[in-house]
């Protein structure tokens, strides 16, 4: 045996062991914090309140028969298609990203023809979250869903 495993070989693994929990978790928290974008309602009793009142707007939207699906065309751009959607419709778009930046960007959306819509400009490089709203006739339908 080349030497004895004393108190200060101990301290030196419990400091070491215990300094490294300590910054995974330090640096974790640090991720979790700057990826939080924000809450979802302001006051989960008052949003409980509404519950009703958006199963119901849920209902009217399905009974609409609207549908659309998001891309990002080969241009860069974003592109919708939707189905059962009055020619006269007016498509806005949300975007903004999954995790990290909080930055909102609203698009409006060209009509193309067809059901077919298409933002102005490219989209910039990454996944996005996109909030679709069609409006026509006073009916407003709205989806969700994710761009690479």
């Amino acid at each position: 045996m080349k030497g004895e495993f004393t108190g200060k070989h101990m301290l030196a693994v419990l400091v070491t062991g215990f300094g490294i929990v300590v910054a995974v978790n330090f640096t974790m928290a640090t991720f979790a914090v700057k990826g939080f974008n924000g809450v979802v309602v302001e006051n989960s009793y008052v949003a409980s309140q509404n519950y009703n009142g958006w199963l119901d707007r849920a209902r009217a939207q399905e009974a609409l028969g609207w549908s659309a699906t998001m891309a990002r065309a080969p241009d860069g751009r974003l592109a919708i298609a939707t189905g059962g959607v009055p020619a006269s419709a007016t498509v806005d778009a949300m975007l903004r990203r999954p995790m990290g930046d909080s930055t909102v960007t609203h698009l409006a959306l060209r009509p193309r023809g067809d059901g077919a819509y298409a933002s102005a400009d490219p989209l910039p490089a990454g996944r996005w979250i996109v909030r679709l709203t069609v409006s026509a006739h006073g009916d407003e339908w709205k989806s969700e869903g994710e761009v690479d």
